[in-house]
């Protein structure tokens, strides 16, 4: 992505055994005292592959992983990592949430990846950070790990290289495949973190699903995505639509037609959406 800056991109489509539940976006940097993970996979054997792959990058070791994903194939291959003594570095909010999730995240895990799943013992960070927002420096490197507000889960972070001008966005990001807003998703508060990652102007932004690519990419598959649905919906509510109508009036959106899984996801969306703001009004 920049120098000594790389994505490790999973599938885009779902999660198999055969992935190992690796469906997501990671990514690591190289530094002069040695390699800062970003996320772990889901299992312990995805995060071998995920070793695997930076080896393939650099002889250089990993001696940091930072967290910053709550959903499951961010972090419950942390403890392959943990068993070989490497710091793991995350947000409180971040690992609260983390040990809130992680019973129902091995449920669905189990469903997807069978009894691999089984393998997973949930290891949270070692090094809590107890802020929202953290600039350290490591091996000649500046990072900031910051809280810009819920997104996908609540208690999500992103990690900005700000020499590198690169954001690992995590699951605030998604491309190639449309978001999904589950009951837990606060959409309103998605909206805005976005938009607070804006701010960072990055060149360079790692998504949480997806190949990397610029901010104007992001904007376009993601935030204009959270603004469509935050705007059409609060017209319908102020006009007194109901849910069903307005599910189908915002069933049609050619604009993000193309992405991965519109077809199944949109009209759930809209209709998540809907029943959080008709809560919040």
């Amino acid at each position: 992505m920049a120098d000594n800056v790389y994505a490790i991109v999973g599938e885009i489509g779902p999660r198999t055994p055969e992935n190992h539940g690796l469906n997501n976006t990671l990514g690591f940097v190289v530094t002069d005292e040695g390699v800062v993970l970003v996320g772990s996979g889901a299992t312990p054997a995805g995060a071998k592959l995920v070793e695997e792959a930076v080896a393939s990058a650099t002889d250089k070791p990993i001696r940091l992983l930072v967290n910053i994903g709550v959903q499951d194939h961010h972090w419950m291959g942390n403890s392959y990592f943990a068993g070989k003594g490497i710091p793991i570095k995350a947000l409180v909010r971040t690992v609260d949430s983390q040990r809130q999730q992680a019973e129902a995240h091995i449920g669905r895990l189990t469903a997807q990846v069978g009894d691999e799943a089984k393998t997973v013992v949930p290891t949270y960070a070692t090094d809590i950070v107890e802020t929202d927002r953290q600039t350290f420096e490591f091996g000649g490197v500046t990072f900031e790990l910051l809280w810009p507000g819920d997104g996908h889960f609540v208690g999500d972070a992103v990690l900005w290289l700000p020499q590198a001008r690169t954001v690992f966005t995590g699951d605030f990001v998604f491309l190639e495949r449309l978001l999904g807003i589950h009951p837990t998703t606060l959409v309103a508060k998605w909206q805005q973190s976005f938009h607070e990652i804006e701010k960072l102007a990055a060149a360079h932004v790692v998504p949480g699903h997806g190949h990397p690519a610029d901010m104007a990419k992001a904007k376009a598959e993601t935030g204009d995505y959270l603004d469509w649905l935050i705007t059409g919906v609060s017209k319908a509510l102020e006009d007194w639509q109901d849910l069903g109508d307005t599910v189908e009036q915002m069933g049609d959106a050619p604009a993000f037609a193309h992405l991965q899984f519109f077809d199944g996801w949109h009209k759930r969306n809209v209709h998540q959406t809907y029943m959080q703001l008709e809560a919040a009004r």
